[in-house]
């Protein structure tokens, strides 16, 4: 198509790799891009750590404009001018100039997509009270820190608990306010598996968020007599009332496709615009990228939205690359992606096992708690680490991670096996960088390799943290055999006690007609037990993330 006229709806990250790509591939096409809002190519993710002050100068978040993509790409860039209707037998779009009010048409040959998604808002009374806030671009960031500053806000409620709600909580307390953070779902960062997210409740406690799990908002009612500068009393389903200086809302965000649907472009079941593998619609001469389409989730196969930036980027690169005759199909989304929660990252890939249940596919979860790096270097610490993988095969499905360092760096190399199609096997084989300051010898992704070898081989069976509860004590024994010390800070209820170092000598001591489930403080020295146990004639499963796990997943069993 050199020489075509191309026109993208839509800037940021999939409507201006399009953009950029289609320049690098053709010199002589023509390339429009029709942004309603005032910036063409803003970090949108990085708009909490502007709020905070972490990015102190806002002009940090115009990564492009208008005259520096003409100089760059020549490309004809028109910002505060919106797409308000296609005509996709003439292959024309009318557009309006939201500064003037007047409208024109505009022809095209190739047409993409890139509408992005709008925040979510249910019908909840009161949404629209002053003081309420969205976070998708800069100037709903120059509004917030300017309701903090002129209101002298102090108490700030946040409402959802997934990426954009867990940031803002942290940079709202960076700037000194009491934060209060209210979720629907029984957990917070839905991605993660309940026992995962848990970490990061505990997380939000330390650092003095106030957290309300399982209790969405009824309603936002005006603040009482006297609260001057107030901006809502949240109150919740349970009752609780909340008052709030400033409320950010995080509900979530849906595909922006009402230009789409009014063109007949096909819509999926999940209300996303629905491409083929090119990035094409069901119009041969209009794409779509980005936020507003469904994807094809790259391990479990059925559509998804995933409105991720990285993905993003990818689609308007193979959508350019279609357009101009480069035949390259976009894979799927493994959904990876990595938060920062105070001194935590927690970060993920792939399927998870709450996914990975309703598919019906059979798998196996494993936890463990490796360190960070070598733990006679000073600063190690423990990583909280899932892998799902296919029970049959030991093909990777998925893997979740949390801790204070490493996280990002284990999770990306999952992402990579994954995308790969690797198994458990090949992580046990991978030969990754090692020195005491970065890793082990035996890194975390090999060890969760070599754990679930085990498992595969059958040198070891797992119990899984949500199975306690329904156990019969009549027909299982849970066995701790940490130290004494460690006992003392805590223990399963009902579990009986038996160090490692005395198990061989006391063996007369545990039942024979019973299954016995064996803990510890990570499942390591636990999976010693059970090799040893086993091998004398009982019935024996590992806890799989042991006591630690266990733990940890309270806060959610008690939120559900």
């Amino acid at each position: 198509m050199n020489g075509k006229r191309l026109l993208v709806v839509g800037g940021v990250a999939g409507g201006m790799s399009t953009a950029a790509r289609a320049r690098r591939l053709s010199e002589d096409a023509e390339i429009v891009v029709f942004e309603r809002g005032p910036h063409v190519s803003f970090a949108n993710c990085g708009l909490p750590y502007y709020i905070g002050g972490e990015i102190a100068d806002r002009d940090e978040l115009l990564l492009q404009t208008p005259a520096s993509l003409k100089a760059r790409f020549n490309l004809d860039v028109r910002v505060q001018t919106e797409v308000v209707a296609i005509d996709r037998a003439n292959r024309r779009v009318r557009v309006r100039d939201l500064t003037s009010g007047r409208e024109a048409e505009e022809a095209y040959d190739a047409l993409i997509l890139s509408t992005g998604a709008a925040p979510l808002r249910p019908p909840i009374p009161g949404l629209d009270r002053e003081g309420h806030f969205p976070v998708r671009n800069v100037p709903d960031a120059d509004r917030i820190k300017s309701w903090i500053k002129n209101g002298q806000a102090r108490r700030a409620v946040v409402v959802g608990g997934g990426y954009i709600g867990l940031e803002m909580a942290e940079q709202l307390v960076r700037l000194g306010l009491t934060v209060t953070l209210v979720e629907a779902l029984p957990q917070v960062m839905a991605p993660l598996d309940p026992e995962m997210a848990s970490w990061l409740h505990a997380e939000l406690k330390a650092n003095g968020v106030a957290l309300h799990l399982a209790d969405p908002v009824a309603a936002f009612e005006a603040p009482d007599e006297g609260q001057a500068g107030a901006a809502s009393v949240v109150v919740l389903r349970s009752g609780a009332r909340l008052p709030a200086d400033i409320v950010v809302l995080g509900l979530g965000v849906k595909p922006d496709i009402g230009l789409a649907r009014a063109a007949g472009l096909e819509i999926g079941e999940l209300g996303g615009i629905r491409v083929n593998p090119q990035m094409q619609t069901c119009d041969p001469h209009i794409w779509a990228v980005g936020d507003a389409v469904e994807v094809r989730h790259a391990v479990l196969g059925h559509w998804q939205l995933i409105p991720l930036a990285g993905p993003a980027n990818r689609q308007g690169r193979i959508a350019a690359d279609n357009i101009f005759g480069r035949e390259t199909r976009y894979e799927g989304t493994l959904g990876t992606a990595v938060l920062r929660l105070f001194k935590l990252t927690a970060a993920c890939t792939g399927a998870n096992e709450t996914a990975l249940f309703k598919s019906g596919r059979p798998y196996q979860a494993l936890h463990l708690h490796p360190a960070s790096h070598a733990g006679y270097y000073p600063g190690a610490s423990p990583i909280a680490l899932k892998v799902l993988f296919a029970a049959e095969n030991g093909l990777l499905l998925g893997a979740q991670a949390v801790g204070c360092d490493g996280v990002a760096k284990r999770i990306d190399v999952l992402a990579t096996a994954l995308k790969a199609g690797m198994t458990v096997h090949d992580l046990a084989e991978l030969e990754l960088s090692y020195a005491p300051p970065f890793g082990s010898a035996k890194d975390p992704v090999n060890l969760a390799g070599m754990a679930a070898q085990n498992v595969l081989d059958g040198y070891v069976e797992l119990a899984q943290w949500n199975e306690l509860p329904h156990l019969d004590p009549a027909q299982t024994l849970v066995l701790d055999v940490r130290s004494p010390q460690e006992r003392t800070v805590g223990h399963i209820p009902g579990s009986v006690h038996i160090p490692l170092p005395e198990l061989r000598a006391r063996l007369d001591e545990l039942p024979r007609d019973r299954e016995i489930v064996v803990t510890c403080q990570s499942g390591q020295r636990s999976y010693f037990a059970c090799r040893m146990l086993s091998q004398r004639g009982f019935r024996v499963r590992n806890l799989t993330g042991s006591y630690r796990t266990w733990k940890a997943a309270q806060s959610v069993a008690r939120a559900a």
